[in-house]
């Protein structure tokens, strides 16, 4: 089957939520880029309908993009072909499958991505694990806001942690969490497929939130009061130019900045309750 390949160019703010609103269409496959992300589209699907609807989100979130027929590939041999192990200093290594064991890491996760997020290549992935390795999951109760492949979820059952709820938005990411989960066996993760609204529960120990400035900035009310006193929420996703305004917003809902992270040009903040 052919493919449109629908080339988004975006600021990196809007990276994230425009692939939220993006994975709610019937493109199956997304490629990070540097100017944004690739999104590909069966060609047997209404392109009329689904641009109809890409207007409708540029004028919410600003993007542009173009188009381009891709004659049929064999997906799956090309990602194994680009997808290189990550190792997060001497603490943890994220592969796939088909790559060998990394034994000289603490961690070791395997995940095979349904899309390109999530991986740990990513700077904002990458400062996550950075740290967690300094919170004390043993125990804990965690939720994982955004979970994306499940990559933090499954590092935070594997540090011991006792219950953890992961969700996200993207159908793609529940049902790959939930394959992850089982590659890493993991069985300690209810993945659940909505918004913060389906996450029921209270009283969590460490919150992970790896998501985009807005979409945290409007779930803090609803963060503060999930978390318990002295909880831990950890938040990424963010650019540095944005994390002064991170930081206000934190404290008006009682959090305060205990360590600060910084990779390229995003930011990773730890918050105290």
């Amino acid at each position: 089957m052919n493919y449109w390949q629908y080339q988004i160019k975006t600021e990196p703010r809007y990276l994230e939520i425009l692939l939220a609103f993006l994975g709610e269409l019937p493109f199956d496959t997304f490629e990070e880029t540097e100017s944004g992300f690739n999104a590909y589209l069966p060609a047997k699907e209404d392109m009329v309908a689904i641009e109809a609807q890409l207007l409708e989100i540029q004028e919410k979130f600003p993007f542009e993009y173009e188009k381009v027929e891709i004659a049929y590939r064999n997906w799956n041999v090309e990602w194994e072909a680009n997808f290189q192990p990550v190792k997060v200093d001497k603490f943890c290594g994220i592969r796939a499958d088909f790559h060998p064991t990394m034994p000289d890491l603490k961690y070791e996760i395997i995940i095979n991505p349904k899309m390109a997020f999530g991986t740990g290549h990513h700077d904002t992935t990458y400062m996550m694990i950075q740290a967690m390795r300094s919170l004390g999951f043993k125990g804990a109760k965690v939720l994982d806001y955004g979970t994306g492949t499940g990559i933090l979820a499954i590092l935070a059952s594997k540090m011991g942690a006792s219950i953890i709820d992961a969700v996200d938005i993207e159908r793609e990411a529940y049902d790959n969490t939930l394959e992850n989960s089982q590659i890493n066996n993991v069985d300690n993760i209810q993945v659940y497929h909505g918004t913060l609204d389906n996450i029921l529960d209270n009283g969590y120990d460490i919150v992970l939130a790896n998501i985009n400035r807005n979409i945290i900035l409007d779930s803090l009310a609803v963060l503060a009061e999930k978390i318990k006193r002295n909880g831990v929420l950890l938040i990424s996703g963010i650019l540095k130019e944005d994390a002064p305004i991170m930081e206000t917003f934190a404290d008006d809902f009682r959090f305060t900045v205990d360590e600060r992270y910084y990779r390229g040009d995003w930011a990773c903040l730890k918050l105290l309750k």
